[in-house]
């Protein structure tokens, strides 16, 4: 069985009191890796280690183009290892030997743009100067040490979706992946310790919520970047006010996927799927309220439930396995407890609804119809293969549906009419609205999310200036001092 040690100052080490985890496989219950639990003492060992990084100047030191060449030798490192990374990720979190493939290609080339980006000069003159009085300089700044805590549900991904930007800025950090799914976080880490990235800048640690409140809270850590569940987040935000840090919140979602009666019905059937079934559910912004418009509702369960029930359920090594495992016990027990809320209120069954095969934590794709919005399954996030399916009138009932959410991660409408379908997106109170699309995120461009599914913007340049800081400087341009009339509010005259 796999080892994995804690990363900190450079060094892969045991914890302080050689405590350690095990990580299981989801589809079979083997273990795969035993993962040494950081103390509260490793916690700070590695907040100190970026802090020293930082301030020593080792890495925002370098020059643009340096820390971009280091940036790329992960890439590269990635690449290389992409086979290994992926087997990894399929046993440690249940993906899909199609999920986890297409991780690591995007996790390589998520990064490769954030070496790209890390180029980028954001230092600018404002526009604003007065020509004769000032000169206004904007000066972008890494923002200094930053904690990143991650969700199980995209490892890998997840992991370089926050060291990117914070490397790039200019930021040294501590990742802490969840304890559920450690292994690739802490592959990555050796990946890593193999370049040229100075030893300190990038430190990897395991461990429970104290861990994480640790991260979070010590003086010596200037942001906080988070991605998991609303709940947590709010601990997140309340524990960080404590000293005013920055932070960025990537948190949960329950995505209004529109159909309407113009939407081309093959297309849109199979976009429903992915929205609402890609890795087993597990996505933040998923597509797990499907809204039909009553026209063609008929017509599209029944060939909903048809493609659904098609889908192959079982060992996620096989390369034709379209539904995995859950992640672990507990999630399998609480997706099958919504199960049993949603029958309890009144939803019906389209299809699915229950375990599959007696090993492993399998759910059968399920699909709700009769739901309405009000309901616990089309209002909170249950994280597994079930969707809820609502219908509605029109565009106008449609919206309101949508809107009646705490959440606002993301959301989609179908149709053959584009400027019908922009009209309902620019309606919709979420960060992200796909058109004829689902899941779909472009590096370059901002992601995140309204209301109570975040604050702030993770990828492209927003996302690596919530790494930074901003700073003006004023330079005098009014070179004589009888023309400083303003000094006279104060200074007495001679």
């Amino acid at each position: 069985m796999e080892k994995y040690f804690l990363y900190i100052n450079g060094k892969f080490t045991e914890a302080s009191d050689k405590g350690t985890f095990i990580s299981y496989d989801p589809s079979n219950g083997e273990a795969i890796a035993e993962i040494s639990s950081a103390t509260l003492d490793d916690t700070t060992e590695a907040i100190k280690s970026a802090r020293r990084a930082f301030d020593s100047n080792v890495w925002y030191g370098k020059s643009r183009e340096e820390r971009s060449r280091i940036i790329k030798q992960i890439v590269d490192k990635i690449n290389e290892n992409k086979e290994r990374l992926t087997e990894l990720e399929i046993k440690d979190s249940g993906s899909t030997f199609k999920k986890a493939t297409e991780d690591i290609y995007l996790s390589a080339r998520n990064l490769n743009s954030f070496a790209k980006m890390a180029l980028t000069d954001f230092d600018e003159v404002s526009e604003i100067s007065k020509a004769g009085v000032s000169k206004n300089l904007l000066k972008w700044e890494p923002v200094g040490v930053c904690s990143l805590i991650i969700p199980w549900n995209f490892p890998l991904k997840m992991a370089i979706w926050k060291i990117g930007p914070a490397l790039a800025a200019g930021c040294t950090l501590v990742l802490k992946p969840a304890p559920e799914t450690s292994v690739t976080a802490l592959e990555l880490a050796r990946l890593i310790d193999q370049t040229d990235l100075p030893k300190g800048v990038v430190n990897v640690i395991t461990g429970d919520a104290d861990v994480g409140t640790e991260m979070i809270t010590n003086p010596l850590v200037d942001k906080v970047s988070f991605t998991g569940s609303t709940e947590v987040g709010k601990v997140v935000m309340k524990n960080a006010s404590e000293s005013l840090k920055k932070i960025t919140l990537e948190c949960g979602g329950k995505s209004a996927n529109i159909v309407l009666d113009d939407a081309d019905l093959e297309m849109a059937v199979d976009g429903a799927i992915y929205a609402g079934f890609y890795h087993q559910g597990q996505c933040c912004e998923g597509g797990t309220r499907l809204l039909i418009q009553e026209t063609i509702y008929n017509d599209f369960i029944a060939r909903l439930k048809t493609k659904i029930e098609k889908m192959k359920i079982g060992n996620p090594m096989d390369k034709g396995t379209d539904i995995g495992p859950v992640v672990s016990e507990e999630q399998f027990n609480k997706v099958l407890n919504y199960i049993k809320i949603a029958k309890d209120e009144g939803a019906k069954l389209l299809t699915g609804g229950e375990r599959y095969g007696t090993t492993g934590f399998f759910i059968k794709p399920t699909a709700f119809i009769n739901v309405r919005n009000e309901m616990r399954n089309a209002q909170e996030e249950i994280f597994g293969p079930v969707i809820s399916i609502i219908k509605f009138k029109d565009d106008n009932e449609a919206i309101i549906i949508a809107n009646d959410s705490i959440y606002g991660l993301g959301g989609a409408v179908w149709s053959a009419n584009e400027s019908r379908a922009l009209q309902l997106a620019a309606k919709l109170k979420a960060g992200t609205v796909w058109i004829n699309e689902y899941h779909l995120l472009n590096e370059r461009v901002p992601f995140g999310g309204y209301k109570q599914s975040g604050i702030g913007r993770e990828f492209g340049l927003d996302g690596i200036k919530e790494y930074m800081e901003l700073k003006h400087i004023h330079i005098d341009e009014v070179k004589v001092r009888e023309k400083k009339f303003w000094y006279g509010t104060v200074v007495p005259k001679d």
